[in-house]
């Protein structure tokens, strides 16, 4: 089964949601205007913290203090300030995540720490605790994200194949038993259109729900691309009996956009073609990925001390569509080749949790156990049809002069695969307290992973079944209410997939971290501040067969040094600020065909960003205003992957220049239930290009762009 929508079904539901939630049945008394600020769970927020103080995602009790590792919590409120309706648009704001290739706009792609995950799927995400990330997924949406939890270094202690540069946990919105409602609409540049409803409250004495839904029209300063998507996210929540809740919740997903590969350096210098150039054929029409999510989960406290918790999740996945990409260009530096593809993939993941989770003592000493168990089966169908300017007619255009409409060639069966992962691991974590100033996090995870790639093709079938054991250790030294001292080491594993030029499957990634760190909270718990420095190796990463062209080999290796510093919070009454600053030096260790002492791809040695914003009493009437500003910088970076030969014969590399940016955010409370926001991104205009993949793929930064919303509360 394959879910399918479009924007105007999602419009539809999304009157029709609105209609609902104005009827008398769900009609509530006048908002009180003293209480905005401090009980707003719809739409924009203001009044609230930059500052977390805990983490779900470490399945931990431990305040974010006293945990031993780099945390960094993206609230809702920091969300609503920067105006980020997508996942991509807060990640100048994290310290030590860096852009990767995302596949033409069609999937989100980040390196944590200078690690970037699977070249197609990305870095581990999970959402409420599940595995997110399994399949191809669009870009992920913000409307129903109450926070993003950056979870850095290993997590394969907890959650089992990742990278050991950090985890993404998205933190969904969760049903109210008070109502209210939010209808946002906003406008803007490029003929952007987005409208979002969130509406929450009981339905009985036992149950009440949540929907977020969002239709957005998202125009380009790229010629010919436009994207639509659509989102509906329901969820419940049961109160079965005393000290027992089912959860439910629930995403619906359409993502409708070119596939758009950006533009082409000249001779390893970029400027020459206009930034807005598409490259494809408009003819192609949209990609269209389909992703649906449902999650349950059951939690019963069986006494003040012990707890236990069963969940089932279900993500189902499509990505259908044809494109035009770039191939290479040629002599004359204006003909570009070009290949043409169709894609069909398909995916679902099943997945099974059990945890139980309690408080025992031995002596003076306290423990935090958590015993858990999880079980997952992965279906991934890839079927592709392609054809290369080698193999027929050159399928070329002029990148100074565009003309479109050309006779298409028919691609051929290029990929026919299916996919068949099973995994089943067991992990227990222990949080200790010493005594009151000295915090023990142990945690381990033994996964047994099984693996089978049939090639519909050729009819071979390749298979695995590595294990894995993943411990990890933390300490963390309390001085005092504001002081935090830590240190923490783990390991990780990914499988890696497909076979060698042998047919034999290759052997799973497996790294190794050790951070130190400081973290200080003002007394008042509304402003924070972590110091951390780390060193990560990783092995067994793919790297290019050197005597059998076309295959990889596990015999890379990666060292990722650095230090980060993240501060967020509340300066006074009036003032928040979020700011981050990285240095991270990652380089090749080891490998056949690339440099070794070399950088790894789109990874800037120094990035950082500021964003502050003020508010204030407007008048006598009760308005209320804010207005803030940002600056996010991003270093230089490695713009295509250079061989060792190149580095001996001093080639010069292709890289893509620093840039900085600058944002305007500011809003105005009409009254308690209605104001209205303006964003300004790139408010400079600032030409940039925000990542690639070889001088034939790389992606423009976007230009300036103005929005206007309206909130309304109700």
């Amino acid at each position: 089964m394959r879910f399918k929508t479009t924007p105007s079904f999602a419009l539809n539901t999304l009157t029709l949601a609105c209609s609902m939630c104005v009827s008398p049945a769900f009609a509530q008394a006048e908002p009180d205007p003293k209480t905005l600020g401090t009980v707003d769970v719809v739409g924009r927020r203001q009044g609230g913290q930059y500052h977390a103080d805990e983490v779900s995602g470490s399945k931990t009790n431990l305040p974010l203090r006293e945990l031993p590792q780099a945390v960094r919590v993206i609230t809702r409120q920091a969300l609503d300030d920067l105006g980020a309706v997508r996942l991509d648009d807060a990640l100048d704001y994290v310290g030590g995540v860096s852009r990767q290739n995302n596949f033409g706009g069609l999937w989100d792609n980040i390196a944590i720490r200078g690690l970037p995950g699977n070249e197609n799927t990305g870095t581990a995400m999970l959402q409420n605790g599940f595995s997110a990330n399994r399949g191809f997924n669009a870009p992920r949406d913000t409307a129903h994200i109450e926070r993003l939890e950056f979870l850095k270094g290993p997590a394969a202690a907890l959650y089992g194949s990742s990278e050991p540069g950090g985890t993404i946990n998205m933190v969904t919105k969760k049903p109210q038993w008070k109502s209210a409602h939010s209808a946002e609409a906003y406008g803007g540049s490029y003929g952007f259109a987005r409208s979002t409803l969130d509406t929450t409250g009981p339905l009985s004495d036992n149950m009440a729900y949540r929907l977020n839904a969002a239709v957005e029209d998202r125009g380009s300063f790229r010629d010919h691309v436009r994207a639509h998507r659509s989102l509906l996210a329901p969820a419940l929540t049961w109160k079965l009996g005393q000290g027992t809740l089912l959860d439910y919740n629930g995403e619906l997903l359409q993502h409708q956009t070119p596939l758009d590969r950006g533009v082409v350096a000249i001779n390893g210098v970029l400027g020459a073609v206009p930034r807005e150039r598409f490259l494809g054929e408009p003819n192609d029409g949209n990609i269209t990925i389909n992703n649906q999510t449902h999650q349950l989960t059951l939690d019963h406290e069986w006494s003040a001390d012990w707890r236990s918790r069963a969940g089932l999740s279900y993500r189902q996945g499509t990505l259908n569509g044809t494109s035009t990409e770039a191939s290479r260009l040629s002599a004359d530096n204006q003909t570009l080749l070009r290949q043409r593809r169709l894609r069909d993939f398909a995916s679902d993941d099943t997945a099974l949790q059990a945890e139980v989770q309690g408080q025992v003592r031995t002596g003076s000493v306290a423990h935090e156990l958590l015993l858990g168990t999880e079980t997952y089966r992965f279906n991934l169908s890839q079927r592709m049809l392609r054809i290369n300017p080698s193999t027929v007619a050159p399928y070329s255009i002029n990148v100074f002069n565009p003309v479109y409409g050309q006779t298409q060639p028919t691609p051929l069966a290029n990929t026919d695969t299916q996919e068949t992962q099973r995994n089943t691991a067991f992990y227990a974590q222990d949080a200790v307290q010493l005594n009151t100033q000295w915090r023990l996090l142990m945690g381990l995870r033994m996964d047994n992973f099984k693996q089978s790639l049939n090639n519909r093709r050729t009819g071979v079938t390749t298979a695995q079944s590595p294990t894995s054991t993943a411990p990890r250790i933390g300490l963390s030294y309390l001085p005092n209410a504001q002081w935090t001292w830590y240190a923490n080491a783990g390991k990780s594993f990914r499988a890696n997939t497909g076979t060698d030029a042998a047919g034999n499957a290759f052997a799973p990634e497996s790294g190794q971290a050790l951070e130190l760190g400081s973290k200080w909270e003002s007394l008042d718990g509304k402003l924070g501040a972590t110091l951390a420095v780390f060193n990560i190796t990783k092995k067994n990463a793919l790297t290019a067969d050197p005597t059998n062209t076309g295959f990889s080999m596990a015999a890379g290796q990666l060292r990722s040094r650095g230090v980060e510093l993240d501060v967020a919070g509340q300066l006074s009454t009036r003032w928040r600020l979020t700011a981050n600053l990285s240095v991270n030096d990652v380089k090749i260790t080891q490998d056949n065909t690339l440099e070794v002492g070399g950088r790894l791809l789109n990874v800037p040695k120094l990035n950082g960003s500021l964003l502050a914003v003020y508010e204030d009493a407007l008048g006598t009437q009760g308005g209320r205003f804010g207005l803030g500003g940002g600056l996010s910088h991003v270093g230089a970076r490695l713009g295509e992957a250079r061989t060792q030969a190149q580095a001996n014969a001093q080639a010069a590399a292709f890289e893509l220049p620093a840039y900085t940016t600058a944002k305007l955010v500011a809003y105005w409370r009409l009254s308690p239930t209605l104001r209205v926001s303006l964003d300004v991104d790139n408010l400079l205009d600032k030409r940039y290009y925000s990542s690639s993949f070889s001088q034939v793929w790389v992606t423009p930064g976007a230009a300036r762009a103005i929005t206007v919303g309206v909130q309304a509360k109700f």
